[in-house]
């Protein structure tokens, strides 16, 4: 399944109006607390990529889905606004799906560490369920990139290099107290990332294409108040 911004949105707004009623009244949030998650995440990269120039004009790439864990820190500036630190590094592979490299199936194979900072609204901050919006700013770096057998087979030795990424991050979710320590969380943001990779490939010379990932990240765990 795949998911679009307008989805996510309609998702958040929903989470948002249905708190209210879902609440009751506990300690809430306060100035400085420091919250630390961990979640299970979902990364599903949305779209393809443009062709793979100057060789391959018509061909196209498509990231892969992938399961990880994540970790982030929120520090509360006052008791509804806070910044988050999210980290967390998955394995995905690009898959061709149209032209040549459809017949190859994944083609380069990578590691991304996206680390992304947001800043966060908390609404209903006394309560016991708390949903939050957030918005910020995503660096993500490519590691271990490598060309798949099924790719070196077909034009040779193919050293690969995917720049680093800049770009922009929506976010969304919800805490619900267990009790005044613990609390479960469910999330989900949106990742602006747009890098270019190079193939440098022994049958067909240095290639680039753009890589249009922009994932949606779902992610469910627990958090503590240190």
């Amino acid at each position: 399944m795949k998911f679009t911004v307008p989805m996510l949105a309609v998702a958040l707004g929903a989470m948002i109006n249905a708190a209210p009623a879902a609440a009751k009244e506990g300690e809430g949030l306060k100035k400085h607390d420091v919250l630390l998650r961990v979640r299970g995440i979902w990364v599903s990269p949305n779209g393809t990529s443009d062709g793979i120039v100057p060789a391959l004009p018509a061909d196209r790439l498509r990231i892969t889905d992938s399961f990880a864990p994540e970790i982030d820190v929120t520090w509360m500036a006052t008791k509804n606004i806070g910044f988050e630190l999210i980290a967390a590094t998955t394995r995905h592979s690009a898959r061709g799906t149209a032209g040549v490299t459809a017949g190859l199936g994944n083609v380069v194979d990578t590691w991304v560490l996206p680390p992304t900072v947001t800043a966060q609204y908390h609404f209903n901050s006394d309560g016991k369920v708390r949903p939050y919006m957030g918005a910020g700013l995503n660096y993500t770096v490519f590691w271990n990139a490598k060309a798949t057998p099924a790719l070196t087979g077909a034009v040779g030795a193919t050293p690969v290099h995917i720049n680093d990424s800049v770009g922009y991050a929506l976010q969304g979710g919800v805490d619900i107290d267990l009790n005044r320590k613990f609390f479960l969380n469910i999330d989900a943001k949106y990742i602006d990332m747009n890098p270019r990779a190079t193939l440098y490939t022994t049958a067909l010379g240095t290639q680039t294409v753009r890589l249009r990932i922009n994932p949606i990240i779902v992610g469910v765990g627990f958090g503590i108040r240190l």
